[in-house]
């Protein structure tokens, strides 16, 4: 039980405050503090205790950092947690200091950690330079004002160091604690650096990682086609690592950088000279947004110098959210109004809300700073020598009453870290003091001995915090961060509100990262509706984009997609070739489906051709007639009546042909195309040979043997016709077999439709039957050539010789032609050219015939033809 009260006793101890540590001397001294400009105010107070006094009182754990300001308080005994922040009277670091006494008093509130055990707290401030941050760190550790390593006067242990929020600071006192495994906790933005065990094996950095964040803002860029954006960034090893990172996310996107701003690693004070240059940079680029990469202590400079500038037609996107209580303000424009900013998502911790509305000098008398704010904001009056608030204020005065652009009501990133980092270490005493009460369950006494026990627990460490977050401290096991995406609010100037305006959640399926309800964006000073940013304007559907030689691949030139080819979409590489079946309309960006067509009946061309067709085989049905009517004229009687017959018969079923090729073709139509055509051909043909055989047999042999008259009275001649037609019947025989014709579909000829026509199947076979037809052809030509000066009643060698020239000229005629046109023209010029050459053999035979049996018939009679016979010369029958 006396244990247990002991554990429970507080001692309150006054706090002491200090400008400068040359004045540790000067007790019951007054101190003139003129803070900065934008707190317009001087404050006067004397110390009412004299630092030997105060330590008598309270033990050898007073020490002294550098300017400008120190804030040390002791509340509770045992278990101590030291801060070290940066301190450059900005509204947030002391929003810092209250989420570290919110988070001590919640702990010591809380009966399920830490029992029977108090936390206590000393909260410093230094400068941001390295001498400082070591002193302070020294006399953290040993309880001395000088430096004396190795040698500790404190009454009380110190737990843990929690450092931040720059990282700078932090490595320079982590490098220290290092040496003595004191335990660093941080709770600025996460550094891979920091995360360096060899370098810092003692220091632990509550901020998750910042893995995804690169993509997390290239994504944003795609979503609102920005792909020709500014970077600003730190030049330094974080800036190298994020430019990288960025590049790679962007090559992937296809977004570029118009131009990239190294901010150099320099004192506030020495930034001018290159804040002009990154000034004029921003100005004059065509790019209207702007990434700032980069975390608020590191590019404070720039940031000041941009706000000072009033660049109000630029759209910014920040990294984290910005102390925007420190920057410089105009009457009635924010620089960074419509910014959108990507902030680490947390849960609100409920009560910090309520713990801020109730902070007041009268509950927190030991709070100077507070002092001086209710003087400058509700003119409160205070008692210079005890620094206590006089009466005259509002009762209902709060913080929450500050200007929105001067205080943050809800808890920042650093803080809800600071928070976090607070309750790891106090998870991590209790957890260590359960373990030690375990292996000695009698011991009465301290239990924590040296810092460095900790270490254990604070890298195993897991929980859920206040908020139901989880908090982890190990680099290895940290989750990837989830973002809120916040769009600032300030127009006119301290109207402030934080919009959330979106999420973006890294672990979420691909394409669904990012959320964001557009409608609720406010953007900058200047625009009236979606900001563009692009190196070249987007390419409409139908064009393409083509690169611009030496420039950025967002720097291109619209090109029409080459004809058949399509772009449906907005800004693409490449236009697509549209399907066999369909086709590009006028604009290019759509296919349409192409019509089915065929040399059809109702087709024009095919039309004629029917027509054509059947009037050629009307036309030699009549002419067949005329020869059957007048069979015992002489005429028909003396040019082989039978191979007469067949051969006007064949040219019937010639001109007939053609109807093969029109209409919608099928799998018969197809075989029967080309064979047909070669076997009538053939038939034909070979009946011309014949007869041209015949008549020269019968006179042009001068002494005819037994062989010849044999042949002349059994008519063995009419054997060439089916022998001829035997060997074509072999070739399409082969034809077929091998590769017979089938159905094709042309896409290409004629724009906008898909003809369906019979392939071939094989150019060889299809030349090799055209080849067997001339060769029959120059046959009968080279018979009627030599039968040509036979008598002119019996000569019928000049017609078919004239037949022949003709049958030569179109197909000699149809080869080029038929081989350079396509489609439906390829087919009608197949069907025109046997139609041409069976009027050819009908038209050069028979119409003379004709003539003569129907308006000659004098010159039909036999008296005729032997009075003529004897009236001519004597005729030789030698060659």
């Amino acid at each position: 039980m006396d244990n247990e009260k002991h554990y429970k006793t507080m001692v309150q101890h006054k706090s002491i405050y200090a400008l400068n540590d040359k004045l540790q001397p000067l007790a019951q001294a007054k101190l003139n503090i003129v803070t900065d400009s934008q707190y317009a105010a001087k404050v006067i107070f004397r110390i009412e205790e004299s630092i030997q006094g105060w330590r008598a009182a309270f033990g050898p754990s007073v020490f002294f950092l550098c300017p400008p300001l120190m804030l040390l308080s002791a509340v509770k005994e045992y278990n101590i947690i030291y801060i070290v922040v940066e301190m450059w009277y900005k509204m947030r670091s002391y929003q810092f200091s209250l989420a570290f006494r919110f988070a001590i008093e919640e702990i010591n509130r809380n009966p399920h950690i830490l029992p029977n055990t108090s936390l206590g707290f000393y909260l410093g401030y230094v400068p941001c330079n390295q001498w400082s941050s070591l002193l302070g760190t020294f006399t953290s550790l040993t309880g001395l004002r000088n430096i004396c390593p190795n040698y500790s006067c404190r009454s009380v242990k110190i737990a843990a160091l929690l450092t931040g929020a720059s990282w700078a600071t932090s490595a320079n006192i982590g490098r220290l604690l290092n040496l003595y495994k004191y335990p660093q906790l941080t709770f600025g933005p996460f550094d891979t650096m920091l995360n360096d065990r060899r370098q810092f094996s003692s220091l632990y950095q509550t901020a998750p990682k910042d893995i995804s964040l690169s993509h997390g803002i290239v994504i944003l860029m795609v979503h609102f086609s920005w792909t020709w954006v500014g970077l600003v960034i730190m030049d330094d090893h974080t800036g190298a690592e994020s430019l990288s990172d960025l590049r790679e996310e962007m090559d992937r996107y296809r977004v570029c950088l118009a131009f990239v701003e190294m901010i150099p690693d320099i004192p506030i004070v020495s930034y001018y000279d290159p804040s002009i240059k990154t000034h004029l940079r921003i100005e004059k680029s065509p790019a209207n947004v702007v990434i700032i990469y980069g975390d608020h202590e590191s590019l404070y400079g720039a940031i000041m110098i941009i706000a000072a500038h009033l660049l109000n037609w630029k759209v910014w996107v920040l990294k984290s959210q910005w102390d925007e209580s420190s920057l410089i303000k105009s009457l009635i424009i924010d620089t960074f109004h419509g910014s959108l900013i990507f902030a680490h998502h947390h849960t609100e911790v409920s009560d910090f809300r309520k713990f801020i509305q109730t902070y007041n000098p009268s509950k927190y008398p030991e709070d100077y700073f507070l002092a001086q704010f209710w003087n400058s904001y509700f003119k409160c009056s205070f008692s210079g020598p005890d620094c206590k608030i006089l009466p005259n204020c509002l009762p209902n005065a709060s913080l929450e009453m500050l200007p929105k652009n001067v205080w943050e009501m809800d808890m920042t990133e650093e803080s809800y870290n600071l928070y976090n980092s607070v309750y790891a270490v106090a998870h991590s005493l209790h957890e260590m003091t359960l373990k030690q009460v375990q292996i000695n369950p009698h011991e009465n006494g301290e239990i924590y001995n040296f810092p460095w026990e900790l270490h254990p627990f604070l890298k195993n460490i897991q929980f859920k915090n206040g908020a139901g977050d989880l908090v982890v401290l190990d680099s290895q096991k940290k989750l990837d961060a989830q973002y809120d995406i916040i769009n600032i609010w300030n127009f006119p100037e301290s109207l402030r509100k934080k919009m959330k305006v979106g999420t973006f959640s890294p672990k979420a399926p691909q394409g669904q990262e990012l959320f964001l309800s557009d409608h609720m964006i406010q953007w900058a000073i200047g625009f009236i509706e979606l900001p563009r940013s692009v190196c070249s304007e987007s390419c409409v559907p139908g064009f393409r984009k083509s690169p611009q030689e030496g420039k950025a691949v967002c720097c291109y030139d619209c090109t029409p997609c080459p004809d058949n080819e399509i772009s449906n979409e907005t800004d693409m590489d490449h236009c697509v070739r549209c399907p066999e079946s369909h086709y590009a309309n006028t604009e290019q960006n759509y296919c349409l489906q192409k019509a089915v067509t065929f040399l059809s009946y109702e087709d024009p061309l095919g039309m004629a051709l029917t027509y054509l067709a059947l009037g050629l085989s009307t036309v030699t049905v009549g002419v067949l007639g005329v020869f059957v009517k007048y069979h015992h004229t002489p005429i028909v009687k003396a040019n082989n009546q039978a191979l007469t017959y067949i051969l006007l018969i064949t040219l019937i079923f010639c001109f007939l042909c053609p109807l093969l090729f029109i209409g919608h073709p099928n799998t018969a139509t197809c075989i029967l195309q080309q064979s047909s055509f070669g076997v009538l051909f053939t038939v034909a043909l070979s009946t011309v040979l014949a007869k041209t055989v015949t008549v020269v047999l019968a006179f042009k042999i001068k002494f005819p043997g037994r062989l010849i008259r044999w042949i002349m009275i059994s008519r063995a001649t009419n054997l060439i016709i089916p022998v001829c037609t035997l060997i074509q019947l072999v070739l399409c025989g082969i034809w077929l077999s091998t590769s017979p014709p089938f159905i094709d579909s042309d896409a290409y000829t004629e724009h906008g439709h898909i003809i369906i026509l019979c392939n071939k199947g094989s150019t060889i076979a299809f030349h090799s039957v055209l080849a067997y037809l001339c060769s029959m052809a120059l046959g009968s030509y080279t018979m009627a050539y030599l039968s040509r000066n036979l008598p002119d009643t019996f000569n019928e060698a000049k017609f078919i010789t004239f037949s022949m020239l003709v049958f030569f000229s179109v197909w000699v005629t149809f080869l080029p032609v038929y081989h350079s046109t396509k489609g439906k023209l390829m087919m009608a010029m197949e069907v025109f050219s046997i139609l041409a050459s069976s009027a050819g053999l009908l038209g050069c035979i028979f119409v003379p015939k004709c003539h003569i049996i129907l308006f000659r018939p004098h010159r039909n009679m036999l008296h005729h033809v032997r009075n003529k016979g004897h009236s001519k010369e004597k005729v030789k029958f030698t060659a």
